[in-house]
């Protein structure tokens, strides 16, 4: 067998490999014997037709067969002579595909294949980054204590007056279709809709303000033809397909509520049953302590994205495209959960995945980037992971989980997840001595684009808040 290897790039290898004629023909002659003794031929008994004959009648089932003992072989056999590290399957094409004299002459084809890439690892210590810490100013302390105090707000009946703006206005709700006709009717029951509130069309604030329970009003909706998916309508139906149509709904209010918000006081603080916190004054220490704390670990956050950001960029190196189209499609899916746990159909056609999909490359590219890189400086700063520290990191994921340890070892055992394990906490142990040995400045916090106030969505009860972000 011939081979020659063509570097097509740093990751992209062509084999050409010819498989000599002695050897195809050799393969073609047991091939062409196996059938003879097993298929039956019109004219002779069966395993005595002639070989010719044989050929002949199965001529593309023999070669067939023939081409896929050689060629599978030759290539592993070329991969391992050229002593590659190949990613994924090679991608096969055989250069004499008529075999109009098969067995008379060598066979040809060529391979492409995927490698890794040989990298240098350069100078990776004394690499410069920034530490910048989020300030915890009292207006961060005052919106995680307003969010507690929302979450701690109740509805309460209104009887002395009329719905409005505010209000939570409860409501049993049909619809018929005016436009297009529909046979069935929206039907659905006890239907909260917050006047004035976000998302709630003009049509329902107008008609249910100024409502008592037991009224019924009836008024007309006509949806806009951009009428997007996602999320809930007015009447509690899905917005998927109202875009465009008018409906003509009957509210039966059943009852009106206004939202009573607990005041800030000492009564209030002890109710959230947050220990050694019973005073307003101690509630604030606790939330800005949090808040300290999480903007710690958020600084702390940035400056190891940061000098592994140092480290890649250092280091542009072409990565294996099967590699990042992996990564690429584990961010997509982690986007799907986010927006599942958010309420937002991924299914909707507002959004466009292949455009998404194009943006998370350039990530997925440089997180292979440094994944690798890391793993070349764990090898250069001999850093190893011991049994007990994979121990402990199940034993987390067993406590994050709820799960107990034995099912989680027995989920990892299954998939080969303890080595990834392993893997992954040798990633992090060499970029904690990157961060060791960076040259790091100290300077003031700056927003960056897009980010919100460390306190903005904390607040779900004082021991908590501010360490979610």
């Amino acid at each position: 067998m011939k081979t020659e290897v063509v570097d097509v790039s740093a990751t992209r290898k062509e084999l050409k490999i010819e498989i000599e004629e002695a050897d195809v023909r050799a393969e073609f002659d047991r091939v062409t014997a196996e059938y003879s003794r097993a298929v039956t031929v019109p004219g002779f008994r069966k395993g005595h037709a002639p070989a010719g004959v044989v050929r002949t009648r199965y001529k593309k089932d023999i070669q067939g067969d023939v081409l896929k003992r050689l060629v599978p072989e030759a290539v592993e056999q070329a991969i391992d002579e050229a002593g590659l590290q190949v990613i994924g399957q090679p991608d096969v094409h055989l250069d004499n595909e008529g075999l109009d004299k098969f067995g008379q002459g060598p066979v040809t084809l060529h391979a492409h294949v995927e490698v890794m890439p040989e990298l240098s690892l350069g100078e990776y210590r004394g690499l410069e980054a920034a530490r910048r810490t989020r300030p915890v100013g009292d207006e961060d302390v005052e919106r995680v204590i307003e969010n507690l105090r929302e979450a701690s707000a109740s509805l309460q009946p209104v009887e002395d007056r009329a719905s409005e703006e505010g209000d939570t206005v409860t409501a049993d709700i049909r619809g018929r279709y005016v436009e297009p006709e529909e046979d069935e009717d929206i039907n659905v029951s006890d239907v909260d809709i917050q006047l004035g509130g976000e998302g709630v069309l003009h049509e329902f604030n107008e008609n249910l303000t100024g409502t008592r329970p037991d009224e019924v009003k009836t008024f007309v909706v006509k949806y806009p033809e951009d009428f997007g998916p996602g999320g809930r309508a007015d009447d509690g139906s899905e917005r998927i397909g109202l875009a465009g149509k008018t409906i003509e709904y009957t509210a039966a209010v059943t009852a009106v509520r206004r939202k009573e918000v607990p005041a800030l006081d000492d009564e209030w603080v002890k109710s959230l049953g947050e220990e050694e916190v019973e005073t307003v004054e101690q509630l604030r220490a606790r939330v800005r302590e949090n808040l300290s704390k999480n903007a710690e670990h958020e600084s702390e956050h940035r400056l190891r994205d940061e000098v592994l950001g140092r480290l890649i960029e250092q280091h542009r190196f072409e990565v294996p495209e099967t590699i990042v189209s992996y990564q690429a499609n584990q961010i997509l899916q982690s986007m799907v959960r986010d927006m599942m746990q958010r309420g937002v159909d991924p299914r909707s056609q507002e959004i466009n995945w292949e455009a998404m999909r194009d943006l998370v490359r350039d990530r997925a590219g440089d997180d292979v980037r440094g994944s690798m890189l890391l793993e070349r400086v764990a090898e250069a700063e001999n850093i190893e992971v011991s049994d007990e520290e994979v121990e402990a990191e199940i034993q987390s994921m067993a406590e994050g989980s709820r799960q107990s340890v034995e099912q989680v070892r027995a989920a990892l055992t299954k998939q080969g997840g303890e080595r990834s394990i392993a893997d992954r906490l040798r990633n992090r142990k060499a970029l904690d001595f990157l961060v060791q040995h960076a040259v790091v400045r100290d300077e003031e916090w700056r927003e960056e684009a897009g980010e919100k106030p460390a306190a903005a969505g904390a607040g779900e009860a004082p021991a908590e808040a501010g360490e979610g972000a």
